[in-house]
């Protein structure tokens, strides 16, 4: 265990080091690890005021003796400074890897939350510029930099902003209208789009779980609050509850600004767009390391948009990407070696957390070293390896598709003969396809691990036989397929009701002997997967019904991914109508808004998914050879 350096050349003794980062342990979702920081950090705590009087609780943590002026890394966060037992931040557990190049690191609550005074909102709107009195998160970031760099002692007058989730939003935000003296940021997995991609909608279709216990957790008290269930298995809980107006009327009583936001605003209109990354971004105005998880179970869709919007005008080369075989936040704790039972044979955690980020803000903040990145840094998974591209998707991507056929295959080839042949089942909003495997927990339990984080990597084989999910598969490969790039679902399908939803996943099928880990013996890994919600086929702002019994064309965004499907293996294509409880029901019948549809609009239907030479459903891949 090498020894921690202190700034100024000092050295903290090797037994002190060794009992420090013994106290540091990794904890799931990136959150934040502990350490007897006392010995290396000097604390100040402060209320900064904002520009409209309201005052910001800030922890300020400068390194001991430093014999040379520092820069500043801030992270905002409405979650809690989380202090110890000493009162030191458990947040500093975040930056071991930075701590050796000499920060001073500093942490805020945001308006509203834990110790900071105001109202908190959720994602709350950017100001009009042209009202010098308006205030939201990006001038609170500006007032708090401003007072950062005047009044601590011995900064060198620049400033590194990061953070994971809402922080990294938060960061983005900062970054709009920035400081002078941001020098830096790292925007980590925050949300683009809440309607089309991110935490509370995905392609219009409300995730139900997630939405009404995170809205729960922010909104009842000024701290973190846990809605409390009546039964373990939240599957059960959420199919008892019924449509989404008993949500309000058995439980939030109206009280929820955020839920009323989502009762009120049913459809893609001026609300969820005015929120939107694509109207906010214009360029990257200071260097921005865009971090995603390819498992994020929360935002990957976010960083990765944020990434494509700013790239469009990126003529001074100040916008990165990285993506690694993370859930949301893995990259910030751990190790990182595996997800779940996928094992990826090195320290993809350390190692962006060394080899990445610690650099990155070294070179900007104390031109330090080199830049880390390329342009793009992706872990590929499959091979497990890192790779690094020019941009991404890569230019060199050719599309191939992946064609639905007879018996359940999955082919290259596409279908020649003419006419409707299909592959159906029924699907009943009654009993639902679960998203997990069951008994579901909540989403952020306190007295269990929870299996939230590692969802997205739970082993498919426990819908296989369901007869309303349908799967279709390729032979064994007899080369390897690298995909790299856009993965997009081109589905003809019909329904006997007006509405629906499809659920499409890209599924890596491992050998039926496996003797690198039997316990993947023919596992069925979810490498891309998306739900789309059928009123929307045409515009999100305008819903449409479908026509029951008419075939009907649906292109779904599964997003990116970067993986092998390697020799030996299976590429598996599954559809579905219902993904619960993280996805709500479809009532299968139009209504005008989901989220006042009673009990007697929920109707089965059945589905069918076309695959003829007239009607080619696939799945079209980037593939680089």
């Amino acid at each position: 265990m090498r020894a921690l350096r202190l700034v100024g050349g000092q050295i903290l003794g090797l037994v002190v080091a060794v009992g420090l980062l013994a106290a540091i342990t990794p904890v799931q979702e990136g959150e934040e690890k502990g350490g007897d920081w006392s010995l290396l950090f000097d604390k100040t705590e402060v209320m900064i005021a904002a520009r409209d009087g309201v005052k910001l609780h800030t922890e300020i943590y400068a390194p001991k003796n430093a014999r040379e002026a520092l820069p500043i890394v801030l992270e905002r966060t409405p979650y809690g400074i989380n202090d110890d037992e000493k009162g030191y931040s458990r947040k500093l557990g975040r930056y071991v890897e930075m701590i050796p190049d000499d920060y001073i690191f500093v942490f805020q609550d945001i308006r509203g939350r834990y110790g900071s005074a105001g109202t908190f909102v959720m994602n709350r709107p950017v100001r009009d510029a042209k009202n010098a009195k308006a205030i939201d998160e990006g001038t609170d970031t500006y007032d708090t930099i401003d007072w950062l760099v005047k009044n601590v002692p011995r900064n060198n007058g620049r400033v590194g902003l990061l953070g994971i989730s809402y922080g990294g939003w938060l960061t983005v935000m900062g970054m709009l209208e920035p400081h002078p003296a941001l020098k830096a940021v790292s925007e980590q997995a925050s949300p683009a789009d809440m309607f089309l991609g991110d935490d509370f909608h995905h392609h219009g279709a409300f995730r139900l779980s997630y939405g009404f216990e995170y809205s729960t957790m922010m909104e009842t008290d000024k701290t973190n609050f846990k809605f409390q269930f009546d039964r373990f298995d939240t599957y059960d809980w959420y199919l008892r509850l019924g449509p989404l107006s008993n949500a309000n009327g058995k439980y939030i009583h109206g009280t929820l600004p955020t839920w009323n936001d989502f009762v009120a605003h049913p459809n893609y209109d001026s609300f969820w767009k005015g929120q939107a990354m694509a109207s906010l971004l214009t360029k990257a105005k200071v260097p921005n390391l865009n971090v995603a998880g390819w498992w994020d179970q929360e935002d990957f869709y976010g960083p990765m948009k944020i990434y494509e919007i700013l790239e469009k005008s990126d003529s001074e080369h100040l916008n990165y990407v990285v993506a690694g075989p993370w859930n949301h936040g893995g990259w910030a704790g751990g190790p990182g070696n595996s997800l779940g039972a996928i094992p990826f044979g090195t320290d993809t955690g350390t190692y962006f957390r060394q080899k990445i980020e610690a650099p990155w803000f070294a070179y900007w903040l104390k031109d330090k070293g080199s830049l880390p990145v390329k342009e793009a840094v992706l872990f590929q998974t499959g091979s497990d390896t890192w790779v690094q591209f020019d941009s991404w998707p890569p230019r060199t991507a050719e599309k191939r598709n992946l064609y639905f056929r007879e018996d359940g295959k999955l082919s290259f080839e596409a279908p020649s003969a003419a006419g409707q042949a299909f592959d159906s089942y029924e699907s009943d909003p009654a009993h639902p396809v679960p998203y997990r495997h069951r008994p579901i927990d909540m989403t952020y339990p306190d007295d269990h691990p929870g299996r939230w984080p590692t969802w997205l990597v739970e082993d498919q084989r426990f819908v296989d036989q369901r007869p309303d999910v349908l799967s279709w598969q390729t032979e064994e490969l007899n080369e390897n397929v690298t995909l790299a790039g856009q993965v997009t679902a081109k589905l003809f399908a019909s329904t006997t009701g007006s509405d629906s939803d499809w659920i499409v996943k890209l599924i890596d099928v491992y050998p039926e002997k496996y003797p690198e880990k039997w316990q993947l013996s023919g596992y069925e890994l979810m490498i891309a997967d998306e739900v789309f919600r059928g009123r929307f086929r045409k515009s999100f702002e305008k819903p449409e019904a479908i026509t029951p019994n008419e075939v009907t064309p649906f292109t779904i965004d599964l997003h990116t991914a970067n993986h092998v499907f390697k020799k030996g293996h299976r590429i598996m294509v599954q559809v579905q109508s219902t993904w619960f409880p993280i996805i709500d029901r479809n009532p299968q019948k139009f209504v005008p808004n989901i989220f006042e549809a009673k009990e007697g609009d929920f109707q089965k239907t059945t589905q069918r998914i076309y695959r003829s030479k007239n009607y080619p459903s696939s799945v079209e891949i980037a593939v680089v050879r």
